[in-house]
C-alpha cells in the first residue's frame, strides 16, 4: 500500500478540522514508514499516538457539532464510537503479537477518506455558519475575537 496523499476534495472548509485530518493522514503514513523498520516498539508508539490524537480530534469535532446545533451530531458521535471500538480491537490484536499493520492502515485510510467526504462534509456548513456567527458576535471582544477569527477563517 502506498503512502496516502491529501486530496482537495477532503477539505471541509474548516481550517482547524482540515489541519487535524491532515495530521491523521500523516500519522497513517508514519505507520507505514515505521512498519518498514520492523521495530514493534516503534510501531506500537505510532499506533498509540494515532489512536490518542484521533480520540481528541473526535471530541473536538463533536463539541463543534453540538455547539453549532448540528441535528445529526448524536449519530455522528455513534459513528465515531463504532470506529473507536474497531481500532481498539486492532490495537489489542497487535498487542497480542498479531501482525495487523497492513490491515489497520488499509482500514484507516478507507474509513477516514470516506468519513471525511460524507459524514464530515455533512456538518461543515452548520459548523461554519456557527463559527462565523460567533466571530461576528465577538469581533469587538478583543483578543478572543481576533484569535477565533484567525483560527476559523
Amino acid at each position: 500500500m502506498a503512502l496516502l496523499i491529501w486530496q482537495e476534495d477532503l477539505d471541509t472548509g474548516i481550517e482547524i478540522i482540515d489541519g487535524q485530518h491532515r495530521r491523521i493522514v500523516e500519522m497513517i503514513n508514519q505507520l507505514h514508514v515505521t512498519q518498514k523498520s520492523m521495530e514493534r516498539f516503534a510501531v506500537a508508539e505510532v499506533i498509540d499516538e494515532l489512536v490518542d490524537y484521533t480520540l481528541s480530534h473526535f471530541a473536538f469535532e463533536e463539541e463543534l457539532m453540538e455547539e453549532a446545533g448540528y441535528p445529526f451530531s448524536a449519530a455522528h458521535k455513534r459513528v465515531h464510537e463504532v470506529f473507536t471500538k474497531r481500532v481498539s480491537e486492532y490495537r489489542m490484536r497487535f498487542e497480542a503479537g498479531e501482525d495487523i499493520v497492513d490491515d489497520l492502515r488499509g482500514m484507516l485510510s478507507r474509513w477516514l477518506f470516506n468519513h471525511i467526504r460524507n459524514d464530515d462534509k455533512a456538518y461543515a456548513d452548520s459548523v461554519k455558519r456557527h463559527l462565523n456567527r460567533f466571530v461576528r458576535e465577538h469581533q469587538q471582544g478583543g483578543w478572543l475575537g481576533r484569535t477565533v477569527k484567525r483560527l476559523f477563517r
